[in-house]
């Protein structure tokens, strides 16, 4: 393996871009969460549970996005799209009385 070619301070200033980019997604992330419990238990509203659901994939893939730049490693990576699979379902599994009306 290669040694990284940057000086220390230069990479240390990169890793710590990306744990506060990260920690900036977590308030959008809770959000999110919080208003597809609303909409999938309270009000029931499938078009809201669609957005919010594709609002907190977006920033959970960008907040692993934030942390693997920083850290520099490569942003596109298979295992992270496998890892949306068991909320999607679920998500899914959720709504599936909704969808089949």
């Amino acid at each position: 393996m290669m040694a990284d070619s940057r000086p220390a301070p230069e990479r240390r200033a990169r890793a710590l871009m990306g744990v506060v980019a990260a920690s900036a997604l977590a308030y959008p992330v809770l959000f999110s969460a919080v208003q597809l419990v609303v909409a999938q238990l309270f009000t029931v509203d499938v078009a809201a549970v669609v957005v919010w659901l594709g609002v907190a994939v977006a920033c959970c893939v960008a907040l692993v996005a934030a942390v693997r730049w920083g850290a520099e490693r490569r942003v596109r990576s298979a295992w992270l799209l496998v890892g949306l699979a068991p909320p999607v379902l679920f998500e899914l599994w959720l709504l599936w009385p909704q969808l089949a009306r």
